[in-house]
């Protein structure tokens, strides 16, 4: 019995705490939530970006003649199909399509990947196929046998009998073939593609808070790098509920003012005025920390969900409402249908107030990493307290069970760093940072075995009185060896702080003091 060690009151909390409600979904396939809302609204519209638009009627026919053609092109049930593009109304007409054919999507942003990466993820992803628009298909890598098909050049009918759109395939899909592949961002090495099927999906989105009350007519903003795996949650969120996209194009702050929900890491959101955006009434972080005074700036004015979860547990599989005067900004509880346990290095249940490390388990955990055995054996695990055949995924993210049960994240195992041989936790002394005066954001990085240094936002803090607020409630090696305030914050593609970029900067100075 996994549970023995611990007390009778622990066993309780353990499963009450760490199972998520058991909520029906309405259907596991993801399209066919889609093609409802066109059926019932087909003059609705499903997304606009840069003056144009779509409705509901034109994406699925659209999506209907592009599936045919993948299926005349032998694209099956099982299969990959790349997603190379920009953010654009094109964009979405391939992704419905490739998931009407049956097969999963895998995006990448052909503006911004370089062709190593994009080579990488069709040899990775085994992608025969890649859908991209006319202007960018000189920047495919596409290898001799795969096929090309450009979005913005018009499908060929069926013949001989012409119609208006080709009717959609019928291939059989089931909850647990994949929707899309989506690959990590490589920090530690080579991306890794990780298969997140329909159930997976739909468990997030077609229940509830993780569909964000979106309603028909409801405005989503569309903000984030489609290779990115919260973009799925803005783009499939919205349609799937029969909302709005707004696709944004250059200018963040424009889609942000006339959206009703905003979805994003805290880094993309602490660029936007909650006061130039009074039609937003919700909003969902995560990817990274979100600082409490963003959170509560927001949660002023909107519903305002601080989540948390990585692409292996399907987009985010935690989720609170937080109330500003909380004493803790929490990531709340599972999500419907998920668990979550906090373990220790043995994999054994820590009683409630502990710190470890949170293991993530139910409909949540995807498919697994493509064409990498070890790294599968390494964080995925036999789900011991479901049973049933079911698998737990190791998150490398630490936390702990308030008394009232909500996750507190605590940072996650490698932010746990050695400086001067004590260990310190990265993500603390920025939480003090961003509790000190006038402090909205902060960053903490080891620069070497002895030396933190600490980045913080707006520019005019003093970068002394926050120097001395981690003096006064942490341990000396806690204490960073510079506070280098900064207007903004740089970003990486994805919308997360480029802290390769921060380093980059602290060397700079150094080189120039020299």
């Amino acid at each position: 019995m996994p549970l023995r060690h611990l007390t009778p009151h622990d066993r309780h909390l353990f499963r009450q705490y760490g199972r998520g409600p058991t909520v029906p979904v309405p259907d596991p396939l993801l399209h066919h939530a889609v093609a409802r809302h066109a059926l019932a609204a087909p003059h609705a519209v499903a997304a606009e970006h840069q003056g144009a638009h779509l409705t509901y009627g034109e994406l699925d026919r659209y999506a209907d003649a592009l599936a045919a053609r993948l299926v005349r092109e032998g694209v099956r049930p099982g299969d990959h199909v790349g997603l190379f593009v920009r953010r654009s109304l094109p964009m979405l007409v391939g992704l419905l399509g490739i998931l009407k054919a049956g097969a999963a999507y895998v995006p990448q942003d052909i503006g911004l990947a370089p062709p190593a990466q994009l080579t990488h993820v069709i040899r990775t992803a085994r992608t025969r196929v890649v859908l991209t628009v006319a202007e960018h298909a000189h920047r495919v890598p596409l290898p001799d046998g795969h096929l090309l098909i450009p979005l913005d050049e018009p499908q060929p009918q069926p013949q001989p009998q012409p119609q208006p759109y080709a009717p959609a395939p019928r291939p059989r899909v089931t909850g647990d073939d994949g929707a899309y592949v989506l690959f990590t961002s490589g920090t530690t090495g080579r991306p890794n593609g990780v298969k997140v099927t329909h159930r997976n999906v739909a468990n997030l989105l077609l229940t509830e808070p993780g569909g964000l009350g979106v309603r028909p007519g409801d405005r989503v903003a569309q903000l984030l790098n489609i290779a990115f795996d919260m973009a799925a949650w803005e783009i499939l969120g919205c349609l799937t509920h029969g909302g709005t996209l707004v696709i944004r194009g250059k200018d963040i702050a424009a889609a942000a003012r006339t959206a009703d929900v905003l979805i994003a890491t805290p880094t993309v959101l602490s660029g936007l005025d909650p006061a130039a955006c009074p039609r937003v009434r919700t909003v969902a972080v995560a990817g990274e920390p979100c600082p409490r005074p963003l959170a509560d700036r927001w949660a002023g004015q909107a519903a305002f969900h601080n989540c948390c979860g990585p692409t292996e547990t399907t987009i985010v599989n935690t989720m609170s409402r937080h109330d500003p005067t909380a004493p803790l900004l929490t990531i709340g509880r599972p999500t419907p249908n998920n668990t979550v346990y906090v373990l220790d290095a043995d994999r054994r249940p820590l009683p409630v107030g502990e710190t470890g490390e949170m293991w993530a388990g139910g409909d949540c955990v995807s498919a697994g990493y493509l064409g990498n055995d070890a790294l599968n054996a390494e964080r995925y695990a036999p789900d011991p307290f479901l049973g049933g055949g079911r698998r737990m995924f190791r998150t490398r993210d630490l936390g702990r069970w308030t008394p009232d049960g909500e996750l507190e994240h605590l940072g996650r195992t490698d932010d746990q760093v050695k400086v001067r041989g004590f260990r310190v936790e990265l993500d603390s002394v920025s939480s003090v940072l961003e509790s000190s005066a006038g402090c909205t954001r902060a960053v903490t990085l080891r620069r070497d075995a002895r030396t933190l240094v600490s980045f913080v936002c707006p520019a005019d803090v003093d970068p002394d009185a926050a120097r001395r607020a981690v003096a006064d409630v942490l341990p000396y090696y806690c204490v960073p060896d510079q506070v280098l305030p900064l207007a903004l914050l740089p970003e990486t593609d994805r919308g997360k702080v480029d802290k390769q970029a921060l380093l980059g900067m602290v060397e700079e100075r150094v080189a120039v003091a020299r």
